[in-house]
C-alpha cells in the first residue's frame, strides 16, 4: 500500500508539473505571436530600405540633406533611416520572445543577450531622430540671412555625425550590440528542441556579418566593392533568418509548446 501510495504521490507530482508547465507556456502564448509577427515585419523593413537605398541614394552633404528633405519630405525621412526606427523597437519584441522560449536552455546568456539587445535599440532609437532633421530642413529653407544658414548647417552636420559615428555611439554601437546579442541567441539556438540547426546557423552566419559590416564600416568606410560584399550577404542571410525565427515564435504562440523543430 505505501509503495502504491509513494507511486501514485509521484504521478501526481509530475501531472502537476507538467499542467503548471503548459500554464506557463500558454501565459506567454500572446508575446510568441507577437514577436513572430515583429520578426516578420523586420523583413519587410529591410527590404523596403534597401530598395529605398537604392532607388534614391543618400547625400553625402548636409546641404544635400536639407535639399532632398525640402524636395520630398518622406523620401528624406525613409533615406535618414527612417525605416531603422520602428525595426529595432521590433528588435525589442523579438529579443524578450526569443529570451522566454531559450531561457530554458541557458538563462544567464540569454539575459545577457536580451540586455544587450535592449541597450543597443536604445542608443540606436536615441541617437537616430529623421525628424529633427526634417526641422533643420525646414529652418534653413526659412532663413533670411547668411548666418542663419550657416548656423543651421552646423546644427546638421552635428546631427549627421552623432548617427554616423563609427566605432563609438550612434547607429553603429546599436548595430554592434544587437548583432552581438543574435550571435549569442544563435549559439544558444543549438542546444534548443524548439529551433532547427538550420535557424541557429543562419543565425549565426547572418549576425557575424553584421559585426563584420561593423568592423568594415570602422575600418575601411569608403571601399565601396567591400561594402557590397558584406552588406548584401548580411541583408539576405539576416531576412532569412527573422523568417525562420518569425515562423517558428508564431508557430510556439499557436501551440504554446517549446517542443516542436523546424
Amino acid at each position: 500500500m505505501r509503495i502504491r501510495s509513494k507511486v501514485q504521490s509521484s504521478d501526481n507530482r509530475q501531472r502537476t508539473n507538467e499542467l503548471n508547465a503548459e500554464t506557463a507556456d500558454s501565459a506567454w502564448k500572446s508575446l510568441y505571436k507577437v514577436g513572430g509577427v515583429a520578426a516578420l515585419i523586420v523583413v519587410v523593413l529591410t527590404l523596403s530600405e534597401i530598395g529605398g537605398f537604392t532607388f534614391y541614394p543618400q547625400p553625402d552633404t548636409v546641404a544635400g540633406w536639407f535639399a532632398l528633405f525640402q524636395s520630398n519630405k518622406i523620401i528624406g525621412l525613409l533615406d535618414f533611416w527612417g525605416l531603422e526606427v520602428p525595426m529595432y523597437a521590433l528588435f525589442i519584441i523579438v529579443f524578450l520572445a526569443l529570451y522566454v522560449v531559450l531561457r530554458k536552455v541557458n538563462e544567464g546568456w540569454m539575459a545577457i543577450a536580451v540586455t544587450l539587445a535592449l541597450i543597443g535599440s536604445g542608443i540606436f532609437l536615441a541617437t537616430n531622430n529623421p525628424f529633427s532633421m526634417l526641422s533643420l530642413s525646414n529652418q534653413y529653407a526659412a532663413a533670411t540671412t547668411d548666418a542663419q544658414r550657416s548656423m543651421f548647417l552646423a546644427a546638421g552636420q552635428a546631427l549627421l555625425a552623432n548617427t554616423n559615428q563609427r566605432i563609438v555611439g550612434g547607429f553603429n554601437m546599436g548595430l554592434f550590440l544587437v548583432s552581438v546579442a543574435g550571435l549569442i541567441v544563435s549559439l544558444i539556438m543549438f542546444r534548443s528542441n524548439s529551433f532547427s540547426r538550420l535557424t541557429a546557423y543562419v543565425g549565426i552566419l547572418a549576425n557575424a556579418l553584421s559585426l563584420a559590416d561593423y568592423l568594415r564600416e570602422a575600418l575601411m568606410p569608403s571601399v565601396a566593392v567591400v561594402a557590397l560584399l558584406v552588406i548584401l550577404p548580411n541583408a539576405l542571410f539576416l531576412g532569412i533568418w527573422f523568417v525562420l525565427v518569425g515562423r517558428k515564435l508564431y508557430k510556439l504562440g499557436g501551440t504554446a509548446k517549446h517542443g516542436g523543430v523546424d
